[in-house]
């Protein structure tokens, strides 16, 4: 079924539950950097996303910057960002997001990128720089890499083990069933296979993320967190899927507090050496707190 089958056949939006009431961040650290921000126009994902955690985790000095640009090359039915065909390369944007992070005196940053399925290396080599460019100018702070399967190839995965990142991170986002309607070009195994080479590689911690409330079963939830502790994933994070727009995939269920701390003491049962579960989670929520 496609997306657009799916999306017509569920036009009337479900009333969010209270349990997913957004607390405005406040507090001196948050001003402080809100002003950064707009100051020198600093691109993170945690404003252009208007992610519900912002203000706690940029207490912790925490947050998440997006390379590549902002069009992806791929049309998931869950996402946000724009798809279609991406700008050229920026080859000064490891400069500009490493002095990005110096300005906002960030201790632990989340780099993530749209996919780039139209250049040769998919985006590696720039993921690659920006780490570098990281590391040289901000010699203490530590780094998750969230990024994109890279179509499986290897040789694009290992520019990335070999800047050695504190976390590597490649999200999973939903049940295998589910695979082909929310993450049409992705492919389920693909993505198991990607976390288990970077393991394998001695990557120290592995981690991934699902959306919970596009129609997946309870069983299958639990066997996605299986399949994703068989190839010894470290870090799982379970959020609630809400819909971007009118155009994305409709929001099937909310999710109850009381399931999604089932689905974390089941994590914790699996072997997860963390496993964060709860509506508002995101990728990167607590990401300070895996380093450990």
């Amino acid at each position: 079924m496609s997306v657009e089958t799916l999306v017509k056949e569920n036009t009337k939006r479900t009333p969010k539950p209270k349990w997913l009431r957004v607390k405005l961040p406040t507090g001196k650290k948050y001003t402080n950097l809100r002003k950064l921000v707009d100051k020198y126009d600093l691109h993170t994902i945690c404003t252009s996303g208007s992610c519900p955690n912002m203000g706690e985790c940029w207490s912790e000095g925490t947050a998440t910057f997006m390379i590549l640009g902002n069009v992806c090359t791929r049309s998931c039915g869950f996402c946000g960002v724009k798809t279609g065909r991406p700008e050229n390369v920026d080859w000064d944007e490891p400069e500009k997001v490493a002095r990005s992070i110096k300005l906002m005196e960030i201790k632990h940053a989340v780099v993530t990128s749209v996919d780039r399925d139209d250049l040769k290396d998919m985006g590696s080599i720039i993921w690659q720089e920006t780490v570098k460019a990281i590391r040289r100018m901000n010699p203490n702070t530590t780094l998750e890499t969230l990024i994109p399967d890279f179509q499986g190839v290897e040789k694009n995965i290992d520019r990335i083990i070999a800047v050695k990142p504190e976390v590597v991170s490649h999200n999973m986002e939903t049940v295998k069933r589910l695979t082909r309607e929310v993450r049409i070009q992705a492919k389920y195994d693909r993505s198991l296979a990607v976390l288990k080479y970077l393991k394998d590689q001695g990557i120290e911690r592995t981690k991934s993320g699902i959306m919970l409330g596009l129609g997946e079963r309870e069983e299958e939830v639990i066997q996605t967190l299986k399949d994703l502790r068989s190839v010894g994933l470290d870090i799982v994070t379970i959020g609630q899927y809400l819909q971007p727009s009118k155009k994305h995939l409709p929001v099937q269920q909310f999710i109850t507090p009381d399931q999604f701390k089932k689905y974390e003491e089941i994590g914790l049962e699996l072997g997860f050496r963390h496993v964060e579960s709860g509506a508002l989670v995101r990728s990167s929520y607590k990401a300070q707190k895996h380093l450990t």
